[in-house]
Order: C-alpha cells, then structure tokens, then sequence
C-alpha cells in the first residue's frame, strides 16, 4: 500500500501561479459552473489554449467538470479551493488599473461579490456586523462587530470562528426567510472568513449559504453576468436598512 508523504504545496501553488489559470479560479469562487467559452474570455485566452489549462486544473484537483449534452461545465472542487484563492487575494498586491473598465470591475468586487456561496466584501462585511449589532450572533471573544482578530489565520476560513447564535437568531433570521434547522448536517452552520478586501469577518458556513439563496430568492442581490461581483438592489438595500441589519450609508 503506498503511504501518502507531505501536502505537496509547491504542485498545488504551481497550479495558481499562471495568470489565466489564476483568473479561471477567480471567475469560479463565486461556486458556479461554467462552460469553457465563458472561462476562455475571462482568462483572455483562446479555446484551445483553455482546454489545457482546464485540464491542469482537473488533474491537480481544484477543478472538476459536469457534462449536460454536448456542453461541458467546470466548477471549484469545493469550497476549500475558494478559501485557498481568497487566502493568497489576501497577501498579493493588488493588480496595476491600466483601464477605466478594470477600475470599475476592482471596484465592484470590493463592494460586494461571492465568495463560494456566501456573501463577502463590504457587503458580506456590513451584513454580519448587522448581525451582531441585532444579536442575531453573538461574539464570544470580546471584540466588537466583525473585526478580525490579530490570530486569524491567513487561511481565511475559520472552522471555529468567534460567533455563536444570539437570542434573536430565530426572529431576525426567520425575517430574512432563513430556516436555522435546513441544510446539510455534515456541514457546519457557523463558519466565517477573513474577507481579503475589508480585513474583517464575513459570515460563511451553512448559514452564509442560506442567507446568500434568501437575498437572492427575494432578488435583494443579484448576480452580474459573467462577473464575480453581485449588487445589492434598491428593494434589498432598504428591507436590510428596515431590519437594522445595514446601517445608513452602507
């Protein structure tokens, strides 16, 4: 039987370290599905040159693939990869804006976008001090809203994160059309990442999960085609400012 050495690190950060592939991973962490073509224009690379890298990312495991007919859809192996890309967000520079349409893209995706399947950014941001300020979720550590610990680590998601549920956890997540009881057993209800824009916490975990398909459900966040990034629409901006969970402003 062959015994399993090390965690091969330098595969693994080899895989991340060629720009397309980099924006393939990018393009994927909000945990959707998508076609070749699409990923092809998000990398900026022809069809052919994606099928290889496509294929590098299927073999070293950050990537695999559903067949619906003749059409072929690429997703993160799990939200482990998108934890992994928003650790190494974390600590790189951010990119040179060349352009006014980059701006506007770096922009968006600091304002709010997915993270897997939750919401990250300011808003992801803004969403959990809301939260806490409503004691929907308590912190356990003393610190205040959503601010990051200094012991945080850099691998972004927090198995046992500084929260639990607060007394108001069944009022105001059920206002927000959030079942605590659904959801798959075998995955934690309350995980949190350090959101790599903001330095804070964001809420993840099962009950990210649920809240991100509620917000979207009522469309009070919608997605951007082919784009990372989602917004936040004017029906939702003031239902989550009605239930004190955005403060004015935000």
């Amino acid at each position: 039987m062959e015994r399993a050495g090390d965690a091969d690190v330098a595969a693994a950060a080899t895989l991340l370290a060629e720009p397309a592939r980099a924006k393939v991973l990018v393009a994927l962490a909000d945990g959707r599905a998508l076609p070749a073509s699409l990923l092809a224009t998000e990398a900026g690379v022809s069809a052919q040159t994606i099928s290889a890298h496509l294929r590098k990312l299927l073999d070293g495991g950050l990537l695999t693939v559903e067949t619906s007919g003749r059409h072929r859809y690429y997703r993160l192996a799990g939200p482990e990869v998108a934890a992994a890309v928003e650790a190494v967000a974390r600590i790189a520079r951010p990119e040179p804006i060349k352009s006014l349409k980059q701006s506007t893209r770096a922009a968006a995706l600091r304002e709010a976008r997915t993270c897997y399947d939750h919401v990250a950014g300011r808003l992801g941001v803004a969403l959990l001090e809301g939260l806490v300020r409503r004691e929907a979720l308590l912190r356990t550590d003393g610190c205040s809203g959503a601010a990051r610990r200094p012991d945080d680590p850099l691998a972004q998601q927090l198995p046992d994160g500084p929260y639990e549920l607060g007394p108001a956890a069944p009022e105001i997540f059920g206002e927000l059309g959030v079942d605590l009881s659904t959801g798959s057993p075998s995955r934690r209800l309350l995980r949190f990442c350090v959101d790599w824009s903001e330095q804070k916490h964001h809420l993840a975990g099962r009950l990210g999960a649920s809240l991100a398909n509620a917000l979207f459900d009522r469309e009070w966040i919608t997605r951007r085609p082919r784009h990372r990034a989602i917004d936040l629409t004017p029906a939702g901006r003031a239902a989550l400012t009605d239930l004190k969970l955005l403060a004015e402003g935000n």
